[in-house]
């Protein structure tokens, strides 16, 4: 496969900088050229904070010329999901309702990455309100790999800036499947980590027992650098769990000697395009190679009931979650989400119990499922980048709708389980393909170690598509 030159991924820089062989001021100026140049070609981002960014690396070279070097993420580039709050910043969710929102504190995840040093270059571009289509006013964002074809979302934004060199690092959301869906399709690394290891306050919302926010980077062990800077209990989320703060980039390894690891077999085949289906087959082996034990398993939930549960449940809690907006500025919302939000009033809550209902029956399944298996490997995507004019829930008329694009990402949004996804390979037409590691409640580590152990021997994560070409 023709192919870029390899780009540098976060942790490479960061040591770069802190042997001050590298200014952050220099890959400031050198990321903001780069997105000059590929924003408009890509859409990826909203809104660009060149001043803010120069600003902040001329403070961030003083620092480190002084003694004071923070970590891996001082000095370096990144951006966030415009559904995150930013002091000062427009955050519009994409949407014409917050085009003019400018909040007046950082969300915990901004203020955490800005605490660890890092520069927050910009906000990246996404669905609206994370909600099923592009809003016009912002347009969508094209896949790196073939620009007629979609970076998928919601948070689609974040990951073609990543694999395209624009930043070094990115948090999205994920609700039903939209860290995952978008770096599997780009060919990037996400993370959905444990339902409340990430703060979610100063995040817009859109499902709150489903939202989670979590990294995208180039290699997992860029992940486990932003995961460690945001990570921790915050008492202005709710659902913030109190739990400690592993070591993650202490924790990669490149064996794997002594972990069981699911095979999810019944997943396979049937309703998968057949060149992911070969891509992931092909990748289980290699886990073993690294010292892995495989055991085939199924999980029927996975053929399609358990996402159609988390579409139960996300529909009214959008709708709940919008409502006074839908009182007061109905006309601010496409077509299509308030569609979507109007359908949410119409859901029966004995429906919605329902649904938590088998939410919870899954979380137990798995949890005594995974007392004999340490993680659960899978695809992350029936199915690879759609063409540009299509949606993440315009993938075909089946009755089902999202699901038939979702169902193997949002049953863990149901159980709260950590879940990576790494690139595993490209279709004959040079499009990415996700493989999918779960792990159990807090395992962090265990899931990136993995990844990371897969990563040590392949390179699918160390390619570039050619619009990134320096």
């Amino acid at each position: 496969m023709n192919q870029a030159s390899p780009l540098p991924d976060l942790v490479e820089t960061a040591g770069a900088i802190a042997r001050r062989e590298l200014s952050p001021v220099e890959l400031v100026d050198t990321t903001l050229r780069r997105i000059e140049r590929l924003n408009p070609i890509l859409n990826a981002y909203i809104t660009v904070l060149a001043e803010d960014a120069r600003a902040s690396a001329r403070t961030a070279e003083r620092e480190i010329a002084a003694g004071n070097y923070r970590g891996p993420l001082h000095g370096i580039p990144v951006s966030v999901k415009d559904l995150f709050w930013t002091k000062g910043v427009r955050t519009t969710g994409g949407s014409r309702l917050l085009a003019k929102f400018v909040p007046a504190e950082d969300a915990t995840i901004v203020a955490r990455l800005r605490a660890a040093g890092a520069i927050l270059v910009a906000k990246a571009n996404l669905l609206e309100l994370a909600y099923a289509v592009a809003h016009p006013d912002y347009g969508p964002t094209k896949n790196p790999w073939d620009l007629t074809r979609t970076a998928s979302g919601s948070s689609g934004g974040s990951a073609a800036a990543v694999v395209a060199g624009m930043d070094f690092g990115s948090f999205g959301s994920d609700t039903a499947g939209s860290i995952r869906l978008p770096a599997s399709l780009c060919g990037a690394v996400g993370f959905k980590p444990t339902f409340g290891h990430i703060s979610r306050h100063g995040l817009v919302p859109l499902s709150p027992s489903l939202d989670f926010a979590g990294p995208f980077g180039r290699s997992v062990r860029d992940v486990a650098a932003l995961l460690q800077a945001v990570a921790g209990h915050d008492p202005r989320d709710a659902a913030s769990a109190d739990v400690p703060v592993p070591d993650f980039a202490g924790a990669l390894t490149d064996r794997l000697d002594g972990v069981t690891i699911g095979f999810v077999r019944n997943v396979m085949g049937a309703g998968l395009d057949p060149e992911i289906d070969a891509a992931v087959a092909s990748a289980v082996p290699i886990l073993a190679k690294a010292g892995a034990t495989i055991r085939d398993i199924t999980i029927p939930e996975f053929e399609g009931s358990a996402a159609d549960a988390v579409m139960t449940i996300i529909v009214p809690e959008a709708t709940h979650a919008h409502r006074e907006w839908l009182e007061t500025s109905p006309g601010d919302y496409s077509p299509t989400v308030l569609e979507r939000l109007l359908a949410g009033r119409s859901v029966p809550a004995v429906d919605y119990l329902a649904a938590r209902d088998a939410g919870e029956r899954l979380r137990v399944k798995l949890a005594d499922l995974q007392r004999g298996v340490d993680l659960l490997v899978l695809p992350t995507m029936p199915v690879t980048a759609m063409p540009l004019d299509e949606t993440t829930v315009k993938v075909s008329q089946d009755e089902r709708g999202m699901t038939v694009l979702n169902h193997l990402v949002s049953p863990f949004n149901l159980t709260g389980q950590p879940a990576l996804t790494v690139p595993c390979g490209f279709t004959s037409a040079g499009l990415p393909i996700g493989l999918q590691l779960v792990g159990r409640h807090f395992e962090e580590s265990r899931v990136l170690a993995a990844g990371h152990a897969y990563q040590q021997r392949t390179d699918w994560h160390r390619r570039t598509p050619p619009v990134a070409a320096s």
